[in-house]
């Protein structure tokens, strides 16, 4: 991408229906992040514009979400790049998150790993009693 095309793009200027078409989420979610504090669109009348910005932090509030991270969570670390440390603390802080986000979810599939092969050592017993009693009826 050149330097042109690139500040262009960071120009563009988004509806919320585009973004609620391009993201799949509803306008009422868009309202919810917005008075959450984790977007802030430029108004025109009632009209909501978003921008490059919006646009990155609502993939970001996606992906974060899809892996288990609160709202509050995010907006932590979205809210750190404000900072002018050149996003050090940022990418620190969300290192950390996610490390420990990593190490939940490693513990939960283990978690659900047991919970699979309990539940087929169980199937196959209540299987074969059902089994027994069918055969017994015939």
């Amino acid at each position: 991408m050149t330097a042109k095309s690139e500040q262009s793009a960071r120009d563009k200027t988004y509806s919320i229906t585009e973004l609620c078409r391009e993201f799949d989420v509803t306008p009422r979610t868009l309202r919810f992040y917005e008075q959450k504090g984790l977007l802030a669109p430029a108004r025109r009348g009632w009209t909501r514009i978003f921008n490059y910005r919006d646009r990155a932090r609502l993939q970001l509030i996606l992906r974060g979400k899809r892996v288990g991270f609160s709202l509050e969570e995010i907006k932590e670390m979205l809210d750190l790049y404000n900072l002018r440390d050149g996003q050090r603390t940022q990418l620190q802080v969300s290192l950390t998150k996610m490390r420990e986000r990593l190490v939940a979810l490693q513990q939960q599939r283990v978690e659900i790993d047991e919970a699979i092969a309990d539940l087929e050592r169980t199937t196959d017993v209540v299987e074969g009693m059902l089994r027994q009693k069918t055969a017994k009826a015939s």
